[in-house]
């Protein structure tokens, strides 16, 4: 029951994490950020170095597990890991029978998200909104670039599992997405389906490298520039709402892997413009509800942690 009492919401925060990473234009990253495990993730994923190498080559294990944070991650993953398992299909079944009201919950969800982290800035100086802006600026690009014809090369494959990874962390920033831009969605889908062991591998590789490699840079910009780095992973947040908002016309179609054509590039639209140019119902109504629960569902998690973070001070201040 303990064990539970402690480890359950963690356990529930991967899975919140999970489901976010199965919407493409939603990143885990966010939920990790509002649920307040983000800075704890990337000091767990950052301490995979030449101590835990040493520590695996001596077999001291316990040494290794508490230096990688081993519980933490296990539980984490798992939820993760179960969430994309049972949750994929019916985001996927939401996204097609109700995409505004679940790109408005999302919507309103993020929104909320780069306020909560915004106001951990505790000094807005020239440099910090100067973040703020570039944030917005390169989230809301990735938004709007069009998907590129590129080469399936070992190189490429590599470069392309590492800047994915890096964007998964990213709050704001879709991994999936990023590989859509870069040409490599559905190749790399393919792979995963036909068993290509080869690009599987070469994919893999790359995503430890840019995993391991960005969360280092991002622990240490959080370590040195606390202020800068919040600001740009607000900014981050608040540029990728241009790719979640609920009203868009499909411009382009691509067929997936499964024969089913499915929309590739879309442009948006007002609400009272939805319906002429789709001939689609906008649920207005519905959709302003939905991101009042969005943003509601992200300010309790954010009460939550507060109080939790409260009552650890005051447990560790007794001790």
């Amino acid at each position: 029951m303990n064990y539970l009492r402690k480890y359950g919401p963690l356990f529930l925060k991967g899975v919140a994490m999970g489901g976010a990473d199965v919407v493409p234009g939603v990143s885990g990253g966010t939920l990790a950020f509002i649920t307040g495990i983000y800075e704890r993730l990337l000091d767990a994923i950052s301490s995979f170095d030449k101590d835990a190498l040493q520590y695996a080559l001596r077999f001291r294990w316990q040494a290794l597990w508490k230096h990688i944070d081993g519980t933490f991650l296990l539980v984490l993953l798992s939820g993760i890991a179960l969430s994309i398992a049972t949750l994929a299909k019916v985001i996927h079944f939401l996204l097609d029978e109700y995409p505004i009201q679940l790109w408005s919950f999302f919507f309103g969800l993020v929104i909320i998200a780069a306020y909560v982290v915004a106001k951990d800035i505790s000094h807005w100086r020239g440099s910090v909104i100067i973040a703020g802006v570039v944030g917005i600026a390169i989230a809301y690009f990735i938004t709007v670039a069009t998907p590129a014809q590129t080469p399936t090369d070992t190189w490429f494959i590599f470069l392309s599992g590492a800047i994915a990874i890096c964007a998964m962390i990213l709050p704001g920033i879709s991994g999936s997405f990023i590989l859509l831009i870069l040409g490599k969605y559905e190749y790399i889908v393919t792979a995963l389906t036909e068993l290509n062991l080869l690009v599987i591998a070469v994919f893999g590789a790359g995503c430890v490298v840019g995993l391991l490699s960005f969360a280092r840079l991002i622990s240490w910009l959080l370590d040195r520039f606390y202020n800068t780095a919040i600001a740009l992973l607000a900014g981050f947040m608040i540029g990728s709402l241009n790719k979640i908002w609920p009203w868009k016309e499909v411009v382009s179609t691509r067929t997936n892997s499964k024969g089913e054509e499915v929309p590739f590039i879309t442009e948006n639209v007002l609400p009272s413009a939805y319906e002429q140019v789709t001939g689609q119902t906008p649920y207005l109504g519905q959709a302003i509800l939905f991101m009042i629960i969005g943003a509601g569902v992200v300010l309790a998690i954010d009460l939550v942690a507060t109080r939790q973070q409260k009552t650890d001070r005051a447990v560790s201040n007794v001790q």
